[in-house]
Formats: C-alpha cells, structure tokens, sequence
C-alpha cells in the first residue's frame, strides 16, 4: 500500500495515490464495522495523545473512537486547563509530551502552522485536528469517501462549495484534495466571504447560488464561523439565508442527484434549511460522521506502520 507520509498535517503534501490508498483502507474499516465489527489490534501496543486546543465534538469524538477501536491506549488532555495557562509555551507542552513517549499525538490548535512547529519538535506521529485558517486534513478526506461512495468517483465531479470560504480550513483542505483528484471545483459566496488571492486557487469563484450550484454533483455548505469575524461580513443572518442558504428552490439548480453536505455544526436557517439537511434521499451529512472514524481509523493504521518501520532495527522487518 502506497503511503509514505510521517505525518499528516495537511492534504498539500499528499499524492493522489496515497490519498486513493487512504480512501481504499477507510473504505474497508466503513464496511468491517457495518457488517459489526468494532476492534482491531493495528495499534494494540500504541499510546494516542489529543490534544485539543479548540472545543471540538465530532472531530475529538471521533478520534478517540478511532483509536479505541484500533486497540490504541487513548488519552485525551484537557488543554484549556492545562500549563499552558501558566505560562509554558507550546514548544515546551511538546518535549513535555514527547518525553512519556507517545506514538501518535492529535492535535488542534486556533494558530495556522502550530500543529506543523509541534511535529518538528517530536518523534512520534502527528496528525492535524485543524490549525487555525490552514488545514483540516482528516475532514476533507472524510468528504471524499462520503462522495465517492455516493457518487461512484471521486474525479470529473463538479463540486459547489458555499458560504464561509475565508475562514474555513475546511474549505481550503477539500479544494486541494478535490483539485489533486481532477474536479471541477467552484466556490460560491459573498465577496466579503471570498479569501483574498482566490483567483490564484485554480477555481471557479461565483456570489450568485444558481450559478454557483448549476449542474453541480456535490453541494458542500459551509458554517458561518463567526468566532473567526472581526467585523461585519453580513448584514444579517436572515438576509444571507435568503442570498446564500441552500434551500429546496436554489437545491434545483444542481443536477437532480446532487448530493448536499456539511462538515457541522451546521446552524439551520442560516445556512441550510432544515428539511435539505434530513433529506435521506439527498442529504449524506450523517455519513459524513461515520465516514469519519473510519477514515481516522484508516491514517492513524497507515502512520503507525510507517511508525514502526521507522523505529525498527536496520534489515529488520517491522
């Protein structure tokens, strides 16, 4: 299997094989665990470290799942109370944690490029939870096995990705990954929404949702991420659910087998009406959280074997 990667700090880095590869082994845990499954033993003799610097729920959930059904000693470090509100820097949370030996350290953090300084200053494998504006790599990939399930491809899909695009790592992570697998990928929302240099994304950029959405296969909405504003980006939420919310009448303008997602939270009547968001015959948000585990289970497998061959002996086999 093709994956060479120490860690996994953003899509950027990836080739489109080991993203294929990584989709393949997430695939086959999707389905191990449909059919019943929960444990396995790829990281019975490993130590998994969260640290979490943002309050997350699905994304912290679903990586302690991930590791608990992988066989892995899991612990999660309540960050908000910890010596960093004392006064230790972050280089020095990781000798800390670097020194009790952990095998893979999960980690998120409000600063773009904190996750990146932290695995530079470990040895064991790090995977990014989401760094400030940069990268949410785990969620992008958990989007394309969600499509490529749905879909049957996951290349030559046009793919609407609308509302808060500036603030959103999410977003940024999907056009690399969508971009590196040949889609059509266009991004849809207010100008002041827009990050600045998008026309250097190598993307198609629209402010009005019927363009925007017109023959897409994939509608991905997008949180208002107000804790990240500083200012007024909308003039109200009423008036961007009108303009920008995605809605039965702005849905018909993609292909009548568009799916629709959201990475969630999802705020309902703001960005998505709630009757699209329980659309079962429309709607995959709800595989987007079981795609989840199964994708974490699928890179936290993947880097501890490069892990292991790493640390073992020189002419030994890991």
């Amino acid at each position: 299997m093709t994956f060479t990667q120490s860690h996994l700090l953003g899509i950027e880095p990836l080739h489109p094989v080991e993203i294929t590869a990584l989709l393949d082994l997430a695939q086959d845990y999707a389905e191990a665990a449909r059919a019943g499954r929960r444990r396995w033993d790829a990281l019975s003799d490993m130590t998994q470290i969260n640290m979490f610097f943002e309050a997350s729920t699905r994304t912290q959930s679903s990586f302690e799942l991930a590791g608990k059904r992988l066989g892995a000693e899991v612990m999660s470090m309540a960050m908000q109370s910890s010596s960093l509100k004392k006064g230790e820097t972050l280089i020095d949370t990781a000798l800390t944690l670097n020194a009790m030996r952990p095998d893979l350290l999960v980690v998120r953090h409000p600063n773009s490029g904190a996750v990146d300084l932290l695995a530079q200053k470990v040895t064991c494998a790090v995977l990014n939870a989401g760094d400030g504006r940069h990268e949410h790599p785990t969620q992008a990939l958990l989007d394309a096995l969600t499509i490529r399930r749905a879909k049957g491809r996951l290349h030559r899909l046009t793919v609407a990705i609308c509302g808060d695009i500036a603030h959103s790592r999410v977003a940024r992570s999907n056009i690399l990954l969508l971009g590196k697998m040949e889609n059509r990928v266009r991004l849809v929302g207010p100008p002041t929404l827009m990050p600045a240099g998008v026309s250097d994304f190598g993307v198609e950029v629209e402010d009005d949702m019927e363009r925007g959405l017109k023959d897409a296969d994939v509608v991905m909405m997008l949180r208002l991420q107000k804790e990240r504003m500083d200012g007024g980006f909308i003039p109200s939420e009423r008036e961007y659910f009108h303009r920008y919310g995605l809605d039965a009448a702005k849905l018909a303008h993609a292909k009548p087998d568009a799916i629709v997602m959201h990475p969630g939270p999802m705020n309902r009547g703001v960005e998505i009406d709630g009757t699209i968001a329980d659309d079962i015959n429309r709607s995959v948000i709800q595989e987007q959280v079981e795609m989840g585990v199964a994708v974490r289970m699928a890179a936290m497998d993947l880097l501890a074997r490069n892990l292991r061959a790493a640390r073992a002996p020189q002419g030994v086999m890991a």
